[in-house]
């Protein structure tokens, strides 16, 4: 517990926080959910003979009616998106869900501090951040997600939960530092592109970073023990070794193999 909470101070405090006694957490009784990790909407319809995946998701969480949030900051609050939000809710059975809009009045904050899901979604990753860090956002989510929320990450969304996000500011590619709650800097859907942005933010980084990258389609789930695991497609990890750039992939699982469908 104690390393835990060292941990999440240090989180608060590279959020801008400037008292992080008010979130010492109980989390000896709140187990850490896997965080899931999404390069776009299509795993949250994806099923095997008719089981959702997201059942993996829902067959964690422990209240019989639990409550979903949607933050959409980063594509700027579209209904549209929210909508298909709902639709993958209702195919696990979670009726009671919320928009979390970028003006987050106390309302919005009292829903988030009891929702069991907590999904980012996508859209642009430095609009997003920026209201997340302004509205303290982001400080609530690392606190719901060592309070046992589970975590869904979709695009935009899956590069907040990371380490690093690279944005444009004045023309220039800039690196900002991001949720780092799964511990990789994390591109999506940018296979077709070789994955240049994201090579080109691990080289920003000096290798002190490893990246990976999400295709289209495709997911990873990063577990409290730190491990991960590739869901559906390929992921591809970049890393530098002797000042090259190497890159691997991670094959996924068969649908019934390891942890996300233990």
């Amino acid at each position: 517990m104690l390393a835990l909470d060292a941990e999440l101070s240090c989180q608060l405090r590279g959020l801008g926080s400037a008292d992080t006694s008010f979130y010492k957490l109980l989390i000896m009784d709140m187990p850490l959910r896997p965080i899931y990790l999404f390069a776009d909407s299509q795993l949250l319809f994806w099923s095997h003979k008719g089981t959702p995946f997201l059942n993996t998701v829902r067959e964690r969480i422990v209240p019989v009616a639990p409550r979903a949030a949607y933050i959409g900051a980063s594509n700027g609050d579209e209904p549209q998106f929210y909508s298909i939000f709902e639709a993958a809710m209702n195919s696990i059975g979670i009726r009671d869900r919320r928009m979390i809009p970028s003006s987050f009045t106390p309302v919005d904050e009292s829903f988030m501090n009891e929702a069991d899901v907590i999904l980012l979604a996508g859209g642009d990753v430095g609009r997003g951040w920026r209201v997340f860090s302004q509205t303290g956002l982001a400080t609530l989510i690392v606190k719901r997600y060592y309070e046992g929320a589970s975590l869904i990450g979709i695009s935009a969304g899956a590069v907040q939960l990371g380490s690093f996000g690279l944005v444009q500011e004045d023309s220039r590619n800039q690196l900002i530092e991001t949720l780092k709650l799964v511990p990789f800097m994390i591109g999506a859907h940018e296979e077709g592109q070789g994955w240049e942005s994201l090579q080109e933010a691990i080289e920003m980084l000096n290798g002190s970073a490893t990246g990976i990258g999400i295709p289209r389609g495709g997911g990873l789930i990063y577990f409290p023990d730190g491990s991960i695991e590739a869901i559906r497609y390929p992921l591809r990890e970049f890393s530098i070794r002797e000042g090259l750039i190497s890159s691997s992939l991670r094959l996924p699982m068969q649908w019934g193999e390891g942890k996300y469908l233990e």
